[in-house]
């Protein structure tokens, strides 16, 4: 997919931003168009205040400089523009392919709505197709990665239960110090009923399923720019 259609995504999320606005900033490659359009408007005079998702996306956003803050200052945000893993029919999805999931969820959960910006590489009739990412806490990594393929095996997971690793070999470590599991199930089946049973882990801090959290979706396909929108 063109990053020309990505940026006719972000660009279609950008109208849907009015001045004042306090927003969630997401991660990802379609993600990046939408702060880099945001930038530009802000460079113009637009007025708003930003909550990034990763290190990465601060970066970005102090380099154009949109004025940034955090959920200690504000309890809330109007809206979150996030990029997604996989969207399923309806909107709910699997993120956290680049490690931001905590943060990602954390940000949309503080907003009035969130808006996912994707390719259509990322639709999907039933989740499960993108290894699912589970953070979890350094400390017991072993005992929690037992507990974590057992609820996995238990819910069909038709893959391994892998440890993420960087290119030189290292664990990857999340923004928040925290390690990623990938869980390859090749299709998610009870979706509801897996995020409780990870949640209830012990050592789980947080996993990649969004459900019922967002509401719109601009999709970016070689025919133009599709919306999905969910009564959620």
């Amino acid at each position: 997919m063109s990053e020309q259609l990505k940026r006719q995504a972000a660009a279609m999320a950008l109208t849907q931003v009015q001045p004042g606005m306090r927003l969630g900033l997401g991660a990802g490659s379609t993600a990046r168009h939408f702060v880099d359009l945001l930038g530009e408007k802000v460079a113009a005079g637009f007025a708003c205040i930003c909550v990034p998702t990763s290190e990465a996306t601060a970066r970005q956003a102090t380099a154009l400089n949109i004025p940034l803050s955090d959920l200690d200052a504000l309890d809330r945000l109007d809206i979150t523009i996030d990029g997604a893993d996989e969207i399923d029919p309806q909107i709910n999805l699997i993120k956290g392919g680049g490690g931001a999931l905590l943060r990602e969820k954390i940000v949309a959960a503080t907003s009035d709505q969130m808006i996912v910006i994707a390719d259509s590489s990322k639709l999907v009739e039933t989740l499960g197709r993108f290894p699912l990412p589970v953070e979890v806490n350094r400390f017991g990594l072993g005992a929690t990665r037992c507990a974590v393929a057992a609820i996995c095996a238990s819910h069909g997971c038709e893959g391994e239960l892998r440890l993420r690793l960087t290119e030189k070999g290292d664990s990857f470590v999340t923004d928040g110090g925290h390690l990623i599991l990938d869980a390859f199930f090749g299709r998610i089946s009870r979706p509801e009923a897996l995020s409780m049973d990870l949640l209830n882990i012990a050592g789980v801090v947080q996993h990649g399923l969004f459900l019922n959290m967002c509401k719109k979706a601009y999709v970016a396909t070689p025919d133009g720019i599709r919306t999905l929108s969910s009564s959620n």
